[in-house]
């Protein structure tokens, strides 16, 4: 059954899922009802008739990866995408979407062209929030806290991903078309500008 959070859809409130396989999606899901969206959990291909754009959590990228496979959901999410879909992968959900995956090397859904280090910022007694910068939609820069747990980190952006937030002179935050991607838990920081900017993105399909 398909779990809903927040009011029933009325009008053009959007509809966004969350993949709640595992991992933080309850968290998730209350930004998006802040961010004044709809927020659908989706446990199977059949939960996502509906809804605009689908938010992949963090969590362990190997577990929802095995996790996917029974109800084939990592080729439910590419056709997703592909027929408009928007994403939005958060730590673990951005080593899903990444095309290429090192320490160790791992299977993935290709949707976004970055090379990512699982876990390179250190284990989970080593997670620190840190004090980055975003830009969004044109604007200047602006200061956001960030924080990482167990984080992968970003070593090589294709030349169809454009950054939108960093950690020092380091990529956190980029986006390729419909696809979002951020190495940190933006869910977890008691903003929601990110979740704000997903809906939008999300909408505009």
């Amino acid at each position: 059954m398909v779990g809903v959070i927040g009011k029933p859809a009325g009008g053009s409130v959007p509809r966004i899922g969350v993949l709640a396989l595992q991992g933080d999606f309850q968290a998730h899901a209350a930004a998006l009802e802040r961010a004044g969206a709809e927020a659908v959990e989706v446990r199977s291909p059949a939960h996502l008739e509906g809804v605009s754009g689908l938010i992949l959590p963090g969590g362990e990228s190997t577990a929802l990866l095995r996790l996917m496979r029974p109800e084939r959901m990592d080729q439910a999410i590419a056709d997703f995408h592909r027929d408009g879909g928007a994403l939005f992968g958060t730590c673990a959900g951005l080593i899903l979407l990444a095309t290429r995956v090192e320490g160790p090397e791992q299977e993935s859904l290709g949707l976004i062209d970055l090379t990512v280090a699982r876990n390179a910022y250190g284990r989970q007694v080593e997670s620190f929030v840190g004090q980055g910068r975003i830009l969004l939609n044109g604007g200047p820069a602006l200061a956001s806290e960030m924080v990482f747990i167990r984080a992968p980190r970003i070593r090589r952006v294709g030349p169809g991903v454009q950054a939108l937030g960093w950690l020092g002179d380091e990529a956190v935050l980029a986006r390729s078309g419909r696809i979002l991607v951020a190495t940190f838990h933006p869910e977890m920081s008691g903003r929601d500008e990110l979740h704000r900017y997903f809906v939008a993105l999300a909408v505009e399909g």
